[in-house]
């Protein structure tokens, strides 16, 4: 991300500023405006050019166009429109002054522009605030402001020059307390170059990063000036990057800091902080824009994004999974089976200790303890469990001492068993096996209830989604041929029913490995997601299904942390799901599911759970530690 900027808008060829007024103007006659003629024309010129059209329809019409647009747009759009009229530097003013103005202060905007901006914008910046409101901006930001988070905004205000990597190790790591003077003078340099190497000398001293440094000495809105300005040196696309994705994670989205960012980045760096945000994200921004909004704001947004990413959008460099449960050492199976014995003995149940057990061994070890048991005490393990426990503790215990097939087969049956069908337990289970677990499970199946798990499915479900179902469950998935991006590009353009059989006969029968490379190749080819037309062209348990089978090649983890957060988000909990997705990943990938909750949603897993509504029996403690530590 350290190359040359590249913005995502340019001037237009063949610029007419009397026509490009004209026709808003038009757009803004009579009832009602023509929204869509409106932001296609603002968002395809650059700011310049937008100048120049302001000029000329003041000239022809003899009207403000800003008042206009103001006064036939409204909400989200109406500012976003807006704000692109401005210039950058009236833009960055007014951003500002909205900042400090009234009885708060935003004070993640003041970092986020004045880390940003380099000497000629902040320059630019104080002269278009003087103008705009009469007033001098240090003074404003002196009056709003306290302490050495005032001092280091006024030194980047100032452009001030200085200083070595032995002045910042000085002035922290290397005394007690910390010289907060000097981190403001040496970070307050404009000369990133320098910086740089400053930053390079400095690790080497202190034997630890600038940032890391910052976060041990510093706090607060201090601390986190320090970290935008230190990051920014390092990478102002990744700086912003990391700022768009926290505007749109979780609940809610940031529309003023999501509004800001788009508008002053689109002529700057828009393309290299998209190519940053998917390099940490592992997803393309243009779609988290989709994802997160709607309407003609949405539509802007998308146009100042710039045309989808192409063959730079997927990245599969799949992590290493990391599982939270592993073997115990010194495993004794016996003397566990004499400790579950024990703790189940005489009135009440030790539920502690069986958790504490159980939770500890590995699904393998687990098997060895119910052998143990059987063999010594002559009693069965799970019936005694069964008994002596109830409601979701139950549940998850008895779930942990299956095997892995036995549980999958277990939660096929409870999905389908009944009036309703668990139409998501079907999908997530057979849309996330490999081969071998899909065979493991069907054998498991039919020795517990008699009979196969595709007649199960056959008689519980119907039309494309049961042939999906069907097909899914063959576990027979195999290498294809190399131009299957070319078959899916095809099956885009056929009619809906064609579509879904011709995307059956890909997703469900390519192994995870050779879809990816299928997927990457695809947006190549067609400039779209697989995922995108997926949401637009279906619909119901065949959306969801193919979906999720997508999801899940691209990243596995990722799909089930927002499983798991749709399980718990909202009143009440689905504690099947919940327990189904524990069980079933503690020993794959569940360290790799608690990254991507977290990330995704700026909570831990254990934190959610905590909150999330389930029993206290399912929840208490040492089930959340074992199973989920927080991130």
């Amino acid at each position: 991300c350290a190359h040359k900027w590249k913005g995502t808008i340019t001037d237009a060829p063949d610029f007419n500023p009397s026509a490009d007024a004209e026709t808003l103007y038009n757009a803004m006659k009579g009832i009602g405006s023509d929204k869509e003629a409106i932001l296609d024309l603002v968002t395809s010129r650059s700011n310049a050019q937008r100048q120049e059209i302001i000029a000329a329809y003041k000239c022809s019409f003899g009207k403000d166009l800003i008042d206009d647009l103001k006064y036939e747009l409204t909400g989200k759009f109406e500012r976003l429109i807006v704000s692109l009229m401005r210039t950058p530097p009236y833009h960055d003013a007014k951003e500002i002054h909205d900042a400090v103005k009234g009885a708060g202060t935003n004070e993640k905007c003041l970092i986020e522009i004045l880390a940003s901006r380099n000497s000629k914008q902040m320059h630019d910046m104080v002269a278009a605030y003087k103008d705009a409101y009469g007033r001098d901006m240090e003074e404003d930001i002196i009056t709003d402001t306290s302490g050495h988070f005032k001092k280091m905004l006024i030194v980047l205000l100032q452009f001030i020059m200085s200083f070595c990597a032995q002045d910042l190790y000085a002035a922290g790591e290397e005394q007690w307390g910390t010289d907060e003077a000097k981190f403001i003078m040496i970070l307050g340099n404009r000369s990133v170059t320098h910086l740089r190497m400053v930053f390079d000398a400095y690790e080497k001293i202190a034997e630890m990063s600038i940032e890391d440094s910052i976060k041990n000495e510093l706090s607060g809105d201090f601390e986190r000036l320090m970290l935008a300005v230190a990051q920014c040196i390092r990478s102002v696309p990744m700086f912003f990057a990391k700022r768009l994705y926290k505007s749109m994670k979780g609940l809610g989205t940031a529309d003023n800091t999501l509004i800001r960012i788009m508008i002053s980045r689109s002529e700057t760096d828009m393309l290299d902080i998209r190519e940053c945000f998917r390099l940490q994200y592992e997803k393309s921004l243009y779609n988290m824009i989709v994802d997160d909004t709607s309407g003609d704001y949405k539509r802007t947004l998308l146009n100042l994004c710039g045309d989808f990413d192409s063959s730079k959008f997927l990245s599969f460099s799949l992590p290493q999974l990391r599982p939270t449960v592993r073997p115990a050492p010194n495993f004794d199976p016996a003397a566990d089976a004499q400790a579950l014995r024990k703790a189940m003995k005489g009135f009440g149940t030790d539920e502690d200790a069986i958790i504490d057990i159980v939770a500890r061994r590995s699904n393998a070890q687990r098997q060895e303890i119910r052998q143990s048991f059987k063999s010594l005490l002559g009693r069965d393990l799970i019936k005694d469990l069964k008994s002596e426990l109830s409601k979701n503790l139950e549940r998850l215990i008895i779930g942990l001492m299956l095997t892995p097939a036995e549980f999958d087969a277990k939660m096929m049956q409870k999905a389908m068993e009944g009036a309703g069908t668990d139409e998501h337990a079907l999908i997530e289970i057979l849309a996330t096996r490999s081969n071998e677990q899909i065979h493991a499970m069907n054998a498991a199946y039919r020795n517990a209830y008699k009979k196969s798990l595709e007649e199960a499915i056959q008689s519980d479900t119907s039309g494309h989604f049961c042939r999906i179902l069907v097909s899914l469950v063959q576990g027979a998935r195999e290498e294809g041929p190399a131009d299957l991006e070319r078959e899916l590009a095809n099956a885009c353009n056929a009619d809906s029913d064609d579509m879904e059989m011709k995307f059956m006969s890909i997703l469900c029968t390519r192994s995870f490995s050779h879809l990816r490379k299928v997927f990457q190749e695809f947006v190549r080819y067609t400039n779209k997601d697989i995922e995108q037309i997926i949401k637009k062209e279906m619909s119901g348990d065949v959306k969801n299904a193919f979906y999720a089978i997508v999801r899940s090649v691209k990243n596995q983890p990722s799909y089930f942390a927002d499983r798991l957060y749709k399980a718990m988000k909202g009143l009440g909990t689905d504690d099947r799901a919940l327990i189904r997705i524990m069980v079933s990943r503690c020993e794959i990938d569940l360290f790799n599911i608690r990254k991507e909750f977290k990330e995704t949603h700026d909570v831990s897993l254990h934190e959610f759970i905590q909150d999330g509504g389930v029993s206290i029996a399912l929840c208490g403690g040492l089930w959340v530690s074992d199973y989920c530590t927080a991130v």
